[in-house]
């Protein structure tokens, strides 16, 4: 028997991360309230890590990852690979050129990964897209917090999430 409502189940789930983070930092602060010597400093230590894991585990449970749309999206040695009845491809890492959130011909956002030569779109939707938190993360200087305000909602133009640094010829 479930005592827990199916959404409810999927919120919790979702933010586990950081509410362990959370739980971990209550610990530290309580063991650097009330304890003296090593101690009192392990729960300084904790507050920190705690701290730490609390907001990485924010930031990726606003990342909003799809469920139930077209295709399915899977992340492997730095390999983007996207697997649709119509329109499926890859794109690699290390040959992106940029990355972003775009409105499609119908108005719906899609991830946008371009290398040269090629365009591979996946909807914002589409299943597994949770994955690509941590490949856009290995990504120097990508924009986390323009990915998660642009899959928070339905953006009107292109949002650049990163872009390859130019090289200067001269």
């Amino acid at each position: 028997m479930n005592f827990i409502r199916p959404e409810v189940r999927a919120a919790l789930a979702r933010w586990r991360e950081a509410m362990a983070g959370a739980t971990v930092t209550a610990l530290g602060l309580w063991w650097a309230l009330t304890s003296l010597g090593l101690i009192r400093w392990a729960g300084v230590a904790l507050i920190l890590i705690g701290a730490a894991l609390a907001w990485a585990g924010a930031q990726r449970a606003r990342f909003r990852g799809g469920h139930g749309g077209l295709g399915v999206v899977h992340v492997d040695e730095r390999q983007v690979i996207y697997l649709a009845p119509v329109g499926g491809g890859f794109a690699s890492l290390d040959s992106l050129v940029q990355v972003e959130v775009a409105p499609d011909l119908a108005g719906l956002p899609v991830w946008r990964f371009t290398s040269p030569g090629e365009v591979l779109t996946i909807p914002l939707n589409a299943e597994g897209t949770d994955a690509l938190f941590e490949a856009l993360s290995a990504l120097p200087g990508v924009d986390m917090q323009a990915a998660i305000r642009a899959t928070a909602g339905k953006p009107d133009k292109p949002v650049v999430i990163w872009q390859a640094p130019r090289i200067k010829l001269h």
